[in-house]
This record gives structure tokens, C-alpha cells and sequence, in this order.
């Protein structure tokens, strides 16, 4: 059977590296925001367009912060502020510290 090809780098899955391009290019916002009753709400913006990339990360961040949270339509919300820890993990995860603006 053949190997699985990249449709956009046409290169073999295994060495595939446009998931490490897209981190590197993003520009990802993360911002608080109050919801209903005055809620303090994290919501990271400028994520991978994969849902399952930003359902796995949203789980890691929810998981880390130990808070609830979900992943729709390309941000990840958290209940809480955590702006200034999301910055460092999404650092850890391997996005690039520049690309990420915190408001």
C-alpha cells in the first residue's frame, strides 16, 4: 500500500511540516472578555483551523488551568482569566512567543 501524501506540501505524512509552518505564521490574540453575569472569560484567537488540533489544545489548556472551556468556528474559549499563563503554554506547545498578543 502506498504512503499517505500531504495535499498541501505533497510530501509523505511522516515528513510533513505545514502544521510547524502554521504555528510559526499565526497570529494568535488572546483577550479577556465578560460573559453573562460578569464572567470573566480567556478566549484565544487565531488558532489552526483543524477542529481537532484546537479540540486537543483546548483539552490540554482546560486540563493545565483546571477549568471548563470549549473549541468552536477557529477559538478556544476557557472560563476564567488565564491570559497571562495561556501566553507561556501556548509558548511550550510551540508557538512562536512574537506571533502572540496579549490583551
Amino acid at each position: 500500500m502506498g504512503t499517505v501524501v500531504c495535499n498541501k506540501c505533497s510530501l509523505p505524512n511522516d515528513l510533513c511540516v505545514c502544521q510547524e509552518l502554521d504555528q510559526e505564521e499565526s497570529r494568535i490574540v488572546i483577550r479577556l472578555e465578560m460573559r453573562r453575569y460578569r464572567k470573566p472569560t480567556t478566549m484565544i484567537e487565531g488558532l489552526s483551523a483543524r477542529q481537532s488540533d484546537l479540540e486537543e489544545l483546548a483539552k490540554k489548556l482546560k486540563s493545565r488551568f483546571a477549568c471548563g472551556g470549549t473549541a468552536k468556528e477557529g477559538y478556544v474559549l476557557l472560563q476564567g482569566d488565564h491570559r497571562d499563563l495561556v501566553k507561556s503554554h501556548l509558548v511550550k506547545f510551540g508557538y512562536s512567543e512574537t506571533s502572540i498578543e496579549v490583551q
